[in-house]
């Protein structure tokens, strides 16, 4: 996942509203958004390589949305797969606070991420890079897309315009908002050691490239009673191959757990 932008309103109906766009190379299996046979709980997209996701939400009204930084050269040189770390929180019954503790412990073990985690009390942030750290996320509208969050790529700036122009929307309608497929001037880009040509590729919102591209978008809206996810996926020419819709209902949230996910 390489561009989210989110909505955090605690204590508001309509809780969190998401879109996001999952860049990665169109060799690697994936799974389409589905409940996991593994963890029916679980409603996510998959990597079928090392069996983590991207972003997805639990019927508990847990969330979580990874992306990578994009730090060439920076982390081990076997890591530990990052996606699992969505999946984890997602399967898991802790607090947000003891998994990101424990998390802080042996992030080293990952190559770079973002990691956002949480649910309708709290949304929490986590990286390992340039070191471990983790903060409580504030209200309102954030962008994470291959550094610290909220940092103001010309992508991101937009994503926070585009989401602030919706007013009442559908997870469908968040699935399509971060659609500029154009790269930005070069004077506008960002310096983080990728060649010239990589860089100006990727400052689109939307990728579209033969080996490498946006393989799908995600529109997300949680409320008081459900959690409402929206996966339109697409091949290497930018063009849509199928798309689908989860509702969880929510369970009625488990005061007591107090463990690591």
């Amino acid at each position: 996942m390489c561009l989210i932008v989110f909505d955090w309103q605690p204590g508001q109906p309509c809780w969190l509203r998401m879109a996001a766009n999952r860049d990665e190379f169109h060799r690697r299996p994936t799974a389409p958004l589905q409940p996991w046979q593994d963890n029916p709980a679980i409603v996510a997209g998959r990597d079928l390589e090392q069996g983590g996701t991207w972003l997805g939400a639990s019927h508990q009204g847990r969330i979580a949305a990874l992306t990578n930084v994009r730090a060439p050269g920076a982390g081990p040189q076997q890591p530990l797969s990052r996606g699992l770390l969505a999946s984890r929180w997602l399967g898991g019954h802790g607090s947000a606070e003891t998994f990101v503790s424990e998390l802080i412990d042996n992030a080293g073990e990952y190559a770079p991420f973002n990691l956002l985690i949480g649910d309708q009390q709290q949304l929490l942030y986590v990286t390992n890079y340039p070191k471990p750290h983790w903060q409580v996320v504030s209200p309102g509208v954030h962008t994470m897309s291959n550094a610290a969050l909220n940092t103001p790529w010309p992508k991101t700036r937009l994503a926070s315009k585009q989401i602030l122009q919706l007013d009442q929307c559908s997870a469908q309608t968040l699935a399509h908002l971060l659609d500029r497929r154009q790269p930005w001037p070069d004077q506008e880009l960002p310096a983080t050691g990728v060649p010239p040509e990589w860089e100006r590729m990727l400052s689109a919102q939307f990728i579209v490239s033969p080996a490498y591209g946006t393989r799908c978008s995600t529109g997300l809206v949680a409320t008081e009673q459900s959690i409402t996810l929206h996966e339109i996926s697409w091949n290497a020419a930018g063009e849509q191959q199928a798309s689908n819709e989860q509702q969880l209902a929510l369970l009625k949230r488990d005061n007591h757990a107090d463990s690591g996910g």
